[in-house]
């Protein structure tokens, strides 16, 4: 796989202009549309492209599955920009869980979230 095509160096790239639009002209740019209107809006544009993802994929559609999980990373870049969520934080946690049983990780949630209440 080539540089430009590196998986972390492109959502750092896309990552990148997503930030610079915060701000921008809303007739001019998606993001700044979506930055526009809200968490709320972009929140509902993450679940919209998670169902089509699903959708293509219990359709056996190959192509549809790439088209739109490339449009549900894209929107769900967006909302982490809005909650000041980078995506290095993202990759770490998923370095942390690397390795681990999703059973065994599963359990530490629960008890994290029973001793935060």
């Amino acid at each position: 796989m080539s540089e430009q095509a590196s998986g972390s160096s492109v959502l750092a790239r896309v990552f990148a202009v997503i930030e610079s639009r915060r701000g921008g002209d809303a007739k001019k740019s998606h993001v700044a549309k979506l930055f526009a209107k809200g968490r709320q809006k972009i929140a509902q544009k993450v679940g919209e492209e998670a169902v089509e993802t699903v959708i293509a994929a219990t359709a056996d559609d190959r192509r549809g599955v790439v088209s739109e999980s490339s449009d549900l990373l894209f929107h769900l870049m967006v909302l982490w920009a809005d909650c000041g969520v980078e995506p290095d934080e993202i990759y770490a946690e998923l370095a942390r869980r690397e390795g681990m049983s999703g059973l065994t990780e599963k359990k530490q949630r629960r008890k994290f979230k029973n001793d935060m209440e």
